[in-house]
């Protein structure tokens, strides 16, 4: 994947400005590590790998119907939501929120290590880092024809108030609200986990949920972009069954599972818990 595509990529799924360059495998996962003191610019913002299905979910656009128009019920209980959200500020599920933001290397298995009760990294699941980095491609892309159609503008560029990712406001200002990007791979990471880990599938399908709703946490995205995120999410992982690579790369996933049943969760999970609650 060169440094235009790996660009593309960030744009379509985050409206991220910049990422570092990527390796030039394509079956290389775009992944490194950076010190907090490197510029955001000089940050991997995403950790994706190539997608199964590159672009956007096909006919897009005939899945949801347009966004709530201004005065509409459904706009009003966007602008409800939105304020409940806006209450959250500062709080732990505000920084939850934060965290869920996060698309760098750690972001998403981190997000999931609690509710499926093991850390999911390369060095302890390499096979599932794999899978999911492959499939949060398809599931972030799958939305970007339709963002793109609509452009919808974001709720702090309309209420003025502060998000919990002050550093990409500026590029979250130029890339469509709905769907949320956020929220298919939040909801499809919870799918993908749960075929992963049956067990575990009610608790994975939730957080799937709450990692979307993050996003309205956030004050970056309308509930009904959270939504349509999952609608989004819930298609892509359909079509990606009927690939045989990805069945592969399910079914590894799947058997190195099998093999973590003893292994120790994170040491974060009261926590996490109790932010969700509280949220």
């Amino acid at each position: 994947m060169n440094r235009t595509a790996v660009a593309s990529l960030a744009l379509l799924i985050a409206g991220c400005t910049a990422a570092a360059a990527a390796p030039d495998s394509a079956s290389a996962p775009v992944a490194a590590s950076a010190p907090a003191a490197m510029p955001q610019s000089q940050r991997v913002l995403f950790d994706m790998g190539p997608a199964y299905f590159p672009g956007s979910l096909p006919a897009g656009e005939t899945l949801v119907g347009a966004p709530p128009a201004a005065g509409s019920d459904a706009m009003s209980r966007d602008e409800r939501l939105s304020a409940a959200g806006l209450a959250l500020y500062g709080t732990e599920r505000f920084k939850l929120a934060a965290r869920d933001a996060d698309l760098g290397p750690g972001g998403v298995p981190g997000a999931f290590s609690c509710a499926a009760g093991v850390t999911i990294s390369d060095a302890a699941t390499p096979a599932i880092m794999h899978l999911l980095r492959r499939a949060d491609a398809d599931f972030g892309t799958s939305t970007s024809g339709v963002k793109k159609l609509y452009n919808r503008a974001r709720p702090f560029t309309v209420n003025n108030k502060p998000t919990c990712t002050p550093d990409d406001e500026e590029a979250l200002r130029h890339n469509g609200s709905y769907p949320s990007g956020h929220s298919a791979i939040g909801y499809g990471s919870g799918l993908l986990l749960a075929a992963v880990f049956p067990d575990k599938a009610a608790a994975l399908t939730r957080r799937g949920v709450e990692f979307g709703e993050s996003r309205r946490v956030c004050n970056v995205h309308w509930e009904s972009d959270i939504e349509t995120g999952r609608i989004f999410a819930a298609a892509t992982f359909a079509r990606l069954q009927s690939d045989p690579t990805f069945r592969d790369d399910l079914a590894k996933a799947q058997a190195e599972g099998k093999t973590l049943t003893a292994a120790a969760a994170p040491a974060n999970c009261a926590a996490e818990a109790a932010a969700l609650a509280a949220g």
